[in-house]
């Protein structure tokens, strides 16, 4: 009996992670991607001695990756070295005041006594209730690829359900738990794991803060495309055909069904089932013959699910050391309400934004020349909007943000850059293809989706299916890897009722 096949269309962690699991399943797979590496979003780039992961930078849950890997009888620290980062953040401050957090729980305590009377009881109940969030997810949303709230309840007592705080936002949950701005602006930071906005972001989402401070972040030595590199040796071991620089001009389609793709030098590539690792909407948009049944999708998914932000990256190599940070750093603005108003409502870049910097530097000491850094800056900015709204001038956001920093603490930053790359939202949108040049897929809003996200099984088209940020359970490394398992366990249960 011949095999069945798959087509994967995009090597992002989600299309590989599919690829892998649908190839463990018994499945012929093609993986087709349009850039020359795997990936996707995490990439890397080198010059004059440094060496920058252009996308993620913290590995949180990394037992995601150990179950992709024993899915098909591997090991994961045969493939890649994974070592916790303590401290995990340094937090700055426009006041001055400045934050360690650590999952070393008497350290983290005299850290928050700095800003706050009586932390012990304060940290330890929202610890608990955090925990308690990841352990109700543990049941449902890590294990079972979730549509909307009748497949949630298929999986819950009421009881669960009234447990995940369900009328209530992140903010809300952290002022009441808190009432502390320090505090407060510091947890509500932990959503942006998955780029949403605390204000209107589902309280389930408090469980980032037991994720990180009860599970620990996790750095890949080599740097953190070493997980890429991983998966794309374990993909060759399990023969999986690998096509790069190779873009899908458009999916095939018989009537209701996907059987296969067309790339754009004309060559057909069939198949019994397509795994787009490209965003559900762009998918729609660029990929689907364009009908009447496609466009409706199309725009009722528009409505319901909004990109995530995007963001302006700078890679910096400097001459000198900045010896105040640590691997992880956070400069907080000074107004987040403000902040994320300005993104998330009024759709503008922040006049004060907050900026993360990572050092892999500081964990690794090949990431940059002796006595120099290697700076990641991102600063979260709102996603493209088909020309909706004017451009941006990012030469001049650059020196908003450089300011910053400067008046921050990290003086001479400017004088100190040797080496220079940037990416935009519309660099990201170009390379990897994500709606609106959204880092992390869809933006979890209680209003309008009420943190679902868009079904990993087509609506339209049969034997067509997404991975991806865009899709259950959301962006970061450890959902996207995660939703191509979940997707590659949804095909088979929807394979084995076709067969039965």
């Amino acid at each position: 009996m011949e095999r069945r096949k798959a087509i994967v269309v995009g090597a992002g962690l989600g299309g590989m992670s599919a690829a892998i699991r649908l190839s463990g399943d018994g499945y012929d797979v093609k993986v087709i991607e349009k850039n020359s590496n795997l990936g996707g979003k995490l990439n890397r780039r080198e010059g004059k001695g440094f060496t920058f992961d252009t996308g993620p930078s913290i590995l949180t849950m990394p037992w995601v990756l150990e179950q992709l890997f024993s899915s098909v009888h591997r090991r994961l620290e045969d493939y890649i070295t994974v070592e916790r980062v303590e401290p995990q953040w340094r937090t700055f401050f426009e006041d001055g005041t400045q934050l360690d957090v650590t999952s070393d729980l008497p350290t983290m305590l005299e850290e928050m006594a700095k800003v706050t009377e009586r932390p012990n009881r304060k940290l330890t109940d929202f610890l608990s209730y955090s925990q308690d969030m990841y352990e109700l997810c543990m049941k449902s949303f890590y294990k079972y690829s979730i549509q909307d709230l009748k497949d949630l309840k298929s999986h819950h007592k009421l009881s669960d359900l009234l447990k995940m705080d369900p009328m209530t936002t992140i903010a809300k949950s952290t002022h009441k738990q808190f009432d502390n701005k320090y505090l407060e602006q510091m947890f509500n930071y932990f959503v942006m794991y998955v780029g949403s906005n605390p204000y209107s972001a589902p309280a389930i989402l408090n469980q980032l803060v037991y994720v990180q401070l009860g599970l620990g972040i996790h750095y890949v030595k080599g740097g953190m495309y070493q997980i890429a590199e991983g998966m794309g040796k374990l993909m060759d071991e399990l023969r999986v055909d690998v096509q790069l620089n190779t873009p899908v001009q458009q999916l095939v389609v018989e009537g209701e069904k996907v059987v296969g793709v067309e790339t754009e030098d004309g060559t057909v590539h069939t198949a019994d089932v397509v795994v787009s690792n490209l965003e559900a909407i762009p998918s729609y948009r660029r990929l689907a013959p364009n009908s009447s049944k496609v466009k409706k999708e199309t725009k009722a998914l528009e409505k319901k699910f909004q990109p995530t932000v995007s963001g302006l990256v700078l890679l910096l190599g400097t001459d000198k050391k900045f010896e105040n940070l640590k691997h992880h750093n956070f400069f907080f603005s000074e107004d987040p309400e403000k902040e994320f108003k300005q993104i998330f409502d009024k759709g503008v870049p922040a006049d004060d934004p907050t900026i993360y910097i990572g050092i892999s530097a500081r964990s690794d000491e090949t990431q940059a020349p002796a006595g120099k850094d290697n700076l990641f800056v991102l600063t979260h900015v709102p996603p493209l909007t088909n020309g909706k709204r004017k451009p941006i001038d990012w030469d001049a956001y650059r020196e908003t943000v450089l300011d910053k920093l400067e008046r921050m603490g990290m003086e001479g930053v400017r004088d100190s850059i040797e080496f220079e790359y940037r990416f935009t939202p519309e660099d990201l949108e170009s390379l990897y293809g994500p709606n609106g040049g959204s880092i992390y897929g869809i933006a979890s809003d209680k209003k309008t989706n009420g943190g679902f996200k868009v079904p990993s099984k087509s609506q339209v088209y049969e034997n067509l299916y997404f991975v991806g940020g865009s899709t259950h359970p959301g962006g970061g490394v450890p959902m996207v890897t995660l939703s191509g398992q979940l997707t590659a366990d949804l095909i088979k249960e929807n394979s084995t009722e076709k067969v039965t």
